[in-house]
């Protein structure tokens, strides 16, 4: 059995979580501490579709926190040996700071006027 009902691309948060109502009550008899965790879980699961669907493409996958945390190794491997914690604290704050001042001033990842 499916945990959440088939999405289409066009359908609302308020459909989906129609959708689950019905999962959980459909399991209510045979799983109840299935359907109460349902019930409890699923309408975070859903908070994604709060945004313009735009912005959905994007979030749905982690690639973006895995460039990041890949650019971050990179750039302390070339280091290899730090003094002190406090060092390596200001080298991986410089990358964010760099990586952030990117994306806000050169790219448009989540373009806030989203269609």
């Amino acid at each position: 059995m499916a945990v959440v009902c088939a999405h289409r691309r066009d359908s609302s948060a308020g459909e989906s979580r129609f959708g689950n109502c019905r999962l959980a009550g459909r399991t209510h008899k045979t799983a109840p501490d299935f359907a109460n965790w349902l019930e409890a879980n699923i309408p975070e699961a859903l908070t994604v579709f709060a945004f313009p669907a735009a912005h959905r493409r994007r979030l749905r996958t982690s690639n973006g926190l895995e460039r990041l945390n890949k650019e971050i190794k990179r750039r302390t491997r070339v280091a290899t040996l730090f003094p002190n914690e406090a060092s390596v604290l200001r080298l991986v704050s410089a990358v964010l700071s760099e990586i952030s001042d990117d994306w806000e001033t050169d790219r448009s990842y989540l373009n806030m006027k989203a269609r």
